[in-house]
């Protein structure tokens, strides 16, 4: 008789998402109302509405892979009972059009839902897709909340949408304020439009680039930064600014910084991030490596994880000798080490209290 089942942590935890992909469920309720549960794949979802929780009316479901749609499970029957509806995934889906939007079109009662998914197809997913997939199909709907990240390529594109081209088409989609970004990134030949309703709720804020004008996400713990242009110091001390209980974050840029051609540069202030714990480098110029070492820069707090690349940290710390890295650096527990190298005894006594892992 359990009308209420939660299965969906609200932080991080060691709590194993379920996967009726191998095995099909032999559960059934004819009493559960209320569902929030954590699965592996979107197609999990698909077993969960197929008749098997006939008085299901609210569901929260946080999906933590998303293959290609499959090709099995073809179900059609209406979900006239389901009145709220939340769907979060943080990672990429090519399946938006073929399981996404089928799900959402079988609930012609939902008044409630929350769409927290990133994208990958041929053209931007914007506010004219979703009123044309979904909200014209659910006339209940009076509270719509989102947060979405389309990712197309451009070798192929004939028009490229700016903002104002995004903004515009995303009116009507409910009172609330709605944030919208729009990057090109010209070497990869593609690129990336983020919109979201505001408040921001989610526990994570990714590919963050250097068209982010700031705010205040008190919700963020999990932040990721991707850019082919240079992330300046002013643009660090921004999202210090605006995700003051950021516990990780990861950098991805090849571009060096500019700035620091700039005679003023050594002016500037020195940004602290209280709440960190994991910093992934391995993937960056080494001038994002110094930006975070060099104590003049940055004061990291105690008890930090760092994921970067040998060459990379021998050249900035001037092969273990440099003063202006040695504070930060001796504040490392955990050092993650993307490269073979030999742990020399000058490398153990600049990292004094890491434990050096190789990956």
């Amino acid at each position: 008789n359990i009308r209420y089942l939660n299965y969906y942590p609200i932080i991080e935890s060691n709590l194993q998402p379920l996967s009726f992909y191998d095995i099909a469920p032999t559960f059934f309720s004819s009493t559960l109302m209320e569902l929030k549960i954590k699965v592996c794949i979107l197609d999990d979802v698909l077993y969960l509405l197929d008749s098997r929780l006939p008085q299901l009316c609210t569901l929260y479901v946080n999906v933590v892979c998303v293959p290609l749609a499959s090709t099995v499970i073809n179900q059609k029957e209406l979900l006239p009972n389901i009145r709220c509806f939340s769907l979060t995934s943080k990672w990429e889906t090519y399946s938006y059009n073929k399981l996404i939007v089928p799900v959402l079109q079988r609930m012609p009662n939902l008044e409630k839902l929350a769409l927290y998914i990133c994208v990958h197809q041929e053209t931007f997913l914007d506010g004219n897709c979703l009123k044309k997939d979904i909200v014209c199909h659910l006339p209940q709907l009076h509270n719509f909340i989102f947060n979405i990240r389309s990712l197309i390529y451009t070798d192929h594109q004939t028009r490229l949408l700016s903002n104002k081209d995004i903004e515009h088409n995303l009116v009507d989609l409910g009172d609330n304020q709605v944030i919208c970004y729009v990057d090109y990134f010209p070497k990869d030949k593609s690129a990336q439009c983020h919109f979201y309703s505001c408040p921001y709720t989610l526990r994570y804020y990714h590919n963050i680039t250097n068209s982010f004008q700031g705010g205040l996400f008190k919700c963020v713990r999990e932040v990721s930064l991707f850019d082919e242009r240079p992330f300046e110091h002013e643009f660090f001390i921004r999202i210090a600014q605006s995700f003051p209980l950021m516990e990780k974050l990861c950098v991805i840029n090849r571009t060096a910084q500019k700035q620091k051609l700039n005679k003023n540069y050594e002016c500037l202030s020195i940004i602290e991030y209280s709440y960190l714990t994991e910093l992934d480098l391995t993937d960056v110029n080494d001038d994002y490596v110094e930006q975070f070492l060099v104590d003049t820069n940055v004061c990291l707090p105690s008890n930090i994880c760092l994921w970067t690349r040998y060459d990379s940290l021998k050249r900035v710390t001037q092969n273990f000798t440099r003063d202006a890295t040695r504070v930060n650096c001796g504040k490392i527990n955990c050092l993650q080490i993307y490269d073979e190298f030999q742990v020399s005894e000058r490398f153990t006594t600049y990292f004094p209290h890491a434990n050096v892992s190789r990956w």
